[in-house]
């Protein structure tokens, strides 16, 4: 399962630093409610992270942050003291502090931040925006979200827009030359539809019970004849058996007939 998770993350994050310049060390910013659920499941945030990417991490929070976690007073005084470990960055709005999800939405605007969160309000609008990483807290597991729809979207629609149309065209005419594409192509062969098939013989073969309850064909023929024809038949004499007849020679006869007369 670690494995697997590394390899997820691997190819979350190279997905980033293609296509939205992520580079390290990575940049995470946190805010209170991550810090809670890790102090929650006993979690020690810069070992997981560390262990978690496999490549240097930089832990940022902002002064918005830390005053929203002291706002809340004791529920959250565990995690405001860790939230005040991190590296405090300038978000700009000292003197006029906003929330925590506000402040982050702003910061995440320009700079490239994995945004580590729990606040579900928060990752839904960051969502709908391109090239926004999320990170989350799964029970005591370290969680680096899946790039988003909005996300793909923008790279695919990036990928369309590399070649001009004139180069597209270009590309085309010279494959259908060297026999890469077939013109043909866009023509479907018709489908050839199958017949129905034979039924297995197995399924139609007769069960041994009904053999033993089906009566001879002789005898069902017997019972359809009418009783009259039966007394007849019984009344016929029986017909004796020809004797076969055996042809003797001339000369046989001849002795026979000599031996008689003497």
């Amino acid at each position: 399962m670690k494995i697997t998770r590394n390899k997820k993350s691997h190819k979350t994050l190279m997905f980033y630093t293609t296509h939205f310049q992520y580079h390290e060390p990575y940049q995470v910013l946190i805010d209170a409610t991550f810090c809670q659920a890790a102090l929650k499941n006993k979690v020690i945030i810069e070992e997981q992270l560390k262990k978690y990417f496999q490549s240097p991490v930089k832990l940022l929070t902002t002064q918005c942050i830390i005053l929203e976690a002291e706002s809340l007073g004791p529920p959250l005084t565990g995690a405001t003291q860790i939230v005040k470990q991190f590296f405090v960055h300038k978000c700009g709005h000292e003197g006029k502090a906003v929330t925590a999800a506000e402040c982050i939405k702003q910061m995440t605007k320009d700079s490239r931040y994995i945004v580590a969160s729990q606040d579900r309000n928060l990752q839904a609008s960051l969502r709908k925006v391109p090239g926004r990483c999320l990170l989350y807290l799964h029970k005591a597991a370290p969680v680096l979200e899946a790039p988003s729809d909005a996300s793909k979207k923008w790279v695919d629609k990036k990928a369309r827009n590399l070649l001009p149309p004139e180069a597209e065209k270009k590309i085309v005419f010279l494959k259908k030359k060297e026999g890469l594409i077939n013109e043909n192509t866009d023509v479907k062969a018709p489908r050839k539809h199958k017949g129905p098939k034979n039924p297995n013989p197995l399924s139609c073969k007769k069960s041994k019970k009904e053999k033993q309850t089906q009566k001879p064909q002789s005898y069902k023929h017997q019972q359809e004849q009418p009783k009259e024809h039966k007394i007849a038949e019984a009344s016929k004499p029986a017909m004796k058996a020809k004797r076969k007849r055996v042809k003797l020679p001339a000369h046989v006869k001849e002795v026979l007939k000599n031996k008689q007369s003497s």
